[in-house]
């Protein structure tokens, strides 16, 4: 659902812990070279596929390791009989990765590998992430929420809505002053202070900033 005034176009930021919870047979993502990819579809097309097996095992988890930053294509190696390049697999041969040896049962028509197919990306995997806490003046609660350091007001604002579906129609603040919806939290002066707590050896979570939430009087459906 999209919340009046977020940027459709932006792409949608993820923890690490959101990507872990796809971890299962019918529902599979991984996160690689910093983006978020859905591959259910890819393992229900290729249901029964031995080669699925490494993918299958790899759910929930980040395999940016499976890739060379530089080239975005898997690792490869020289093999030390052949003397030729070729893919490095330690963790099994999967889908779409040619045998070592020349084979005429092996289907190469599928024109994209996986890994290089834009239509299973879903996200962006989130640099950073940190804790904030919202607290509801109107209804005297308060929730903590995990968020993406790139993550704008807004979309803070759409994980807020499981707690709140009318969080549009307040006005956010911190410290009295309005947030810039627009914004990030760093970017409206609620700075990241993780590495001077640690170095303080103080305990964040009693210490964590908080946004105040004020009920506007014009109802305006979230």
């Amino acid at each position: 659902m999209l919340v009046d005034g977020a940027a459709p176009s932006r792409p949608r930021f993820y923890t690490r812990e959101e990507v872990n919870r796809h971890n299962i047979l019918t529902d599979i993502w991984v996160s690689y070279l910093g983006k978020v990819y859905d591959l259910t579809s890819l393992v229900k097309k290729h249901k029964g596929d031995v080669l699925l097996k490494p993918i299958i095992e790899a759910a929930g988890k980040d395999i940016s390791h499976w890739f060379n930053p530089q080239t975005k294509d898997i690792q490869t190696h020289v093999d030390p009989m052949t003397g030729c390049a070729k893919y490095y697999t330690p963790y099994g041969r999967f889908l779409h990765i040619p045998p070592p040896l020349p084979r005429t049962d092996w289907e190469n028509d599928f024109e994209c590998p996986w890994w290089k197919d834009p239509s299973y990306e879903v996200g962006v995997l989130a640099s950073k992430t940190r804790h904030i806490r919202i607290v509801n003046t109107l209804a005297d609660l308060e929730h903590v929420l995990q968020v993406c350091v790139e993550e704008n007001i807004w979309e803070i604002l759409r994980r807020y809505l499981i707690y709140n579906s009318h969080a549009a129609s307040y006005t956010w603040k911190y410290n009295g002053v309005n947030l810039d919806m627009d914004k990030t939290l760093e970017e409206n002066g609620i700075l990241d202070e993780d590495e001077e707590f640690y170095q303080l050896r103080m305990d964040e979570d009693q210490y964590m900033q908080a946004i105040h939430l004020y009920f506007n009087d014009d109802l305006t459906e979230a």
